[in-house]
């Protein structure tokens, strides 16, 4: 199984949080792939604090990874629970997150995804990133039955 997570993130101190639970999902058989963009046209974007602009440069980003499983995190997106997050990961080849960059998503982008929030509480892209990443790895527990969700 192929798991991506996408972000628009410029540097991430919490790297190393995220290579244990890439290292952690291989135990599971699956492949956390953690991808990180940032390019010319999301830096512009953002300086001129447009909203309308930035979106438009996340979405250009983000288009050309979008798959048949992708979840866009979005504060209006389904909220679960662990065991129904696990369903999510159930018999799927490739599943795809994206965490938008500070001004959210085009209606557009929401579209053309499962918009999915992990919280009624707004979080920090890199403490969002993270705790994504820990529930893909307690989905992928809950699925094989390991006791680490418990």
């Amino acid at each position: 199984m192929k798991i991506n997570v996408f972000s628009i993130v410029k540097n991430d101190e919490y790297q190393p949080l995220y290579d244990d639970f890439v290292k952690q999902c291989r135990g599971f058989g699956a492949n956390l792939i953690i991808k990180d963009i940032f390019n010319n046209d999301i830096a512009k974007a953002q300086k001129t604090e447009k909203k309308k602009e930035a979106q438009a440069s996340y979405t250009q980003a983000f288009s050309p990874f979008l798959s048949a499983s992708s979840f866009a995190l979005h504060p209006k997106g389904k909220m679960l629970d662990s065991l129904e997050f696990a369903k999510l990961l159930e018999n799927k080849l490739e599943i795809s997150f994206f965490i938008g960059g500070a001004y959210g998503f085009e209606e557009s982008f929401l579209s053309r995804t499962q918009p999915l929030s992990l919280s009624p509480l707004t979080f920090a892209h890199k403490i969002a990133k993270i705790v994504l990443c820990e529930q893909i790895y307690r989905a992928l527990s809950i699925n094989a039955n390991h006791p680490y969700h418990k």
